[in-house]
């Protein structure tokens, strides 16, 4: 008589990073059930068992991208000074913005819940990631200021929305194509509006 197997386990984890490598690469609106099915290897039933639905899948992916792949930019802020953290945190987007293999271009917090098509969730959820990094920046900087890397007299906010922008434009320009070594143009330039950088400048 033939034995039956047990059957394999679901793996929840490895479905999410399917999910979320699907929604960062096609956003929430362009991916279909069919899509994500096919990249988890489960059915329908299944997903939503699991899951709930497709908007409550796509929330925990983003922050399953925060968690996993988040940290590999935004840790590098904790460089001894304020300056080397944030060329770090440009540099080390230059090596993980670009498409690399089944990893999509681009940062998927800044390419998601901008459009009229995203539930009200999805955006608000996204929004507050997108704020958190503004909020890692800001944080940094003004240790900086505490600890007298940089004046008393900088526009903390300022700098720090600067520099998101930096980063957000090299999302979008990973996603249209731009190479690791383009992106490192654009840090190196980013770097020379550091205050104080190679002359006097206002803060």
């Amino acid at each position: 008589m033939a034995v039956i197997g047990r059957p394999r386990e679901f793996d929840r984890e490895a479905a999410l990073a399917a999910a979320m490598l699907v929604f960062w690469r096609k956003g929430f609106a362009a991916t279909s059930m069919n899509d994500l099915c096919d990249a988890m290897g489960i059915r329908s039933p299944s997903l939503y068992a699991a899951f709930g639905s497709k908007e409550a899948l796509y929330l925990e992916a983003i922050q399953h991208y925060v968690k996993t792949v988040g940290p590999s930019i935004w840790d590098k802020l904790a460089a001894t000074s304020a300056r080397d953290g944030v060329e770090k945190m440009l540099l080390a987007a230059t090596e993980i913005l670009p498409e690399t293999g089944p990893i999509p271009a681009g940062c998927m917090a800044v390419l998601g819940g901008v459009g009229d098509e995203w539930p009200a969730a999805i955006a608000d959820v996204v929004k507050e990631v997108r704020l958190e990094m503004l909020g890692n920046l800001q944080s940094r900087l003004k240790t900086a200021v505490t600890e007298g890397e940089l004046s008393a007299a900088t526009n903390v906010d300022r700098l720090s929305r600067f520099y998101l922008s930096v980063f957000q434009g090299m999302a979008l320009q990973a996603r249209d194509g731009a190479t690791s070594t383009e992106l490192k143009g654009v840090a190196a330039s980013a770097m020379l509006a550091w205050p104080g950088e190679g002359k006097p400048q206002d803060s």
